[in-house]
């Protein structure tokens, strides 16, 4: 038998070993979360589990180890949290607020809330999502939009978060900290980008570009074309073909839906100008009432870490336990927390799912602070 056969059968034997001995730990660590049920002590117990790598690199026989089992025991002690993170769960001891669920999200006879004026894409996607039997409401800003969902002036909000080129809708994330708003449903809408102006207006005629930063950005290798235009920004890409209509100059243009130039009045001089053809914006329908759909399959959540080595895997790591798939993150900074950041996290799940439930348990004992945004 060579060297590395004998190897590798002693690596067999003592791994028999270890996984003997680490059933009796599982089964120690279950008495554990029994023990602080009755207590009601917290499962995560920072000072102990420090104490605990302490003793452990002192007892190691070679100083050179010292950092490999260190490191071995942290994913111990951390599977051991989950573990018993899932049997507070299973006994009831869940850490998720009460809420609701509903079939589907009531549709008619709705006020609905939407930045922008009529032709917006926050306008399109609320017809694409509602239909059109709503009472619609714009208005000018995303901050008033979240105040009216979760003042319950209006029964919902829709709001742009991401898009698959530019990336995502920053000052929307920062807006969930302000308001106690849920994400109920999301809605996807095709941005196709056309450059509007004046009838009769020809490409030459135009000196200056009116739309939305992120619709500029989004048209960036078209505009890179055209070096001599004067570019302007406004707060909404509708608006940019109200404010071409109401001046009646031809040498401006805007960048713009096609359905926005239909309803102010503008022929589109180049269609399709945005650089990626399959550029698309997710929007998120808000609400302030807990309620969920029952076939969610999204889970949206912000927390805040502590700024430490490690804490941003130990706060993912519930996750990747539980199976479940993240889809995003996002970071934003803390104010007044200079390098401390808040991350907004989405995952694959329902709340019904025992899985996401203990994942969300692992998440809220180990960080600064945890929120649920949305099940949708």
């Amino acid at each position: 038998m060579s060297d590395l056969s004998e190897i590798r059968n002693e690596i067999d034997a003592t791994d028999r070993e270890i996984i003997k001995l680490l059933e009796k730990r599982i089964g120690l660590s279950k008495k554990v979360a029994f023990d602080k049920m009755k207590t009601g002590k917290k499962i995560f117990d920072k000072g102990r589990e420090l104490e605990k790598l302490s003793s452990v690199k002192n007892i190691v026989n070679d100083p050179a180890n010292a950092s490999d089992i260190e490191k071995l025991y942290e994913q111990i002690m951390s599977g051991s949290r989950k573990i018993q993170y899932r049997i507070l769960e299973e006994e009831g001891q869940s850490m998720l607020f009460p809420y609701d669920t509903m079939e589907e999200v009531p549709k008619r006879n709705v006020k609905v809330a939407y930045q922008g004026i009529p032709g917006a894409y926050a306008h399109i996607a609320l017809r694409n999502f509602f239909g059109s039997d709503t009472f619609e409401f714009n208005v000018p800003t995303w901050k008033e939009a979240f105040s009216a969902a979760a003042n319950g002036s209006v029964d919902y909000a829709i709001l742009p978060i991401d898009n698959s080129t530019a990336g995502s809708v920053v000052e929307v994330y920062d807006l969930f900290n302000e308001f106690q708003v849920y994400i109920v449903a999301e809605e996807y809408v095709k941005i196709e980008h056309s450059l509007l102006a004046l009838p009769g207006t020809e490409l030459k005629d135009i000196k200056t570009v009116i739309s939305h930063p992120q619709a500029l950005m989004q048209c960036k290798k078209y505009l890179e074309k055209h070096q001599d235009w004067r570019r302007k920004t406004c707060s909404n890409t509708a608006i940019s073909a109200k404010m071409v209509i109401e001046d009646g100059d031809k040498t401006q243009a805007a960048i713009a839906s096609v359905e926005a130039g239909k309803i102010y009045g503008l022929e589109p001089v180049e269609t399709g100008i945005n650089h990626e053809a399959k550029n698309t914006t997710r929007f998120v329908v808000l609400s302030n009432k807990r309620c969920f759909l029952k076939n969610a399959d999204k889970v949206s959540i912000e927390f805040e870490t502590p700024n430490e080595k490690g804490a941003l895997y130990n706060m993912l790591s519930p996750i990747v336990y539980n199976d479940l798939n993240m889809i995003k993150i996002e970071s934003r900074p803390l104010k007044g927390s200079e390098w401390n950041s808040r991350f907004y996290l989405d995952f694959e799940g329902s709340l019904s799912d025992s899985r996401v439930r203990d994942a969300l348990r692992g998440i809220y004992e180990e960080c600064t602070s945890m929120r649920l945004l949305g099940n949708y």
